[in-house]
């Protein structure tokens, strides 16, 4: 099968899945947006999406997967390779739950179309950008620094000692949240995993400075 992986090299949403697909041992046709350049609101591209929004992987069939985590579970679901999801239904909730802390509670408040529309229509400059962006990352932070350390599930990753889903999103927001100075060191667990994931081919090769497009 040849997939085109549709993204942006400082996209979060695109850096877990781009971990997700190096896990899995898949390789894929790099294909990037600007997206301050709209180049995501071309014709081309919303024929794929009609959201506007990266990742996207295309499948050999023309057929387009949206949304990270539903594209990671379907790589779950339909390829070989290390699992995302534990195998029983206790840890696939608690790896979705963490996940999910992330991806739905983190970055739809913080993503580049938010943070555009804090300025459009409140006048927010750079100082208060990064305000909103911080306050959000620290509300969610702290109680999954919680969960972390406090569960016993927790091994060298968020959940034993095989990197998975949860960690794929993990990873990609520390990396985002350097865009804006956060000190992980606040969060010891989470830092820890950080560092264990950036030590493995599969993450650091997915990292934004590690993508053809990075600028």
């Amino acid at each position: 099968m040849t997939m085109r992986l549709h993204n942006f090299f400082r996209s979060s949403t695109s850096t877990r899945l781009r971990a997700a697909l190096n896990l899995k041992g898949l390789a894929t046709d790099y294909v990037s947006y600007a997206l301050r350049k709209g180049e995501t609101r071309a014709p081309g591209f919303l024929a794929m999406n009609p959201a506007g929004l990266v990742p996207v992987l295309e499948l050999d069939d023309g057929t387009a997967l949206v949304q990270s985590l539903a594209i990671m579970e379907w790589l779950d679901e339909t390829q070989a390779g290390p699992p995302l999801l534990p195998k029983d239904a206790e840890g696939r909730a608690r790896v979705r739950a963490l996940s999910c802390m992330i991806a739905c509670e983190i970055h739809p408040l913080n993503n580049l179309r938010v943070l555009n529309r804090l300025t459009e229509q409140f006048g927010a400059d750079e100082d208060a950008q990064k305000l909103w962006f911080v306050h959000w990352v620290e509300t969610t932070f702290d109680p999954l620094e919680i969960m972390l350390a406090e569960d016993s599930r927790t091994g060298a990753y968020c959940h034993g000692d095989t990197p998975g889903l949860a960690d794929c999103c993990l990873y990609a927001q520390v990396w985002n949240n350097r865009r804006f100075a956060i000190d992980t060191s606040r969060w010891p667990t989470i830092a820890r995993i950080f560092d264990a994931l950036d030590a493995l081919p599969a993450f650091r090769d997915a990292a934004p400075m590690n993508q053809p497009d990075a600028v």
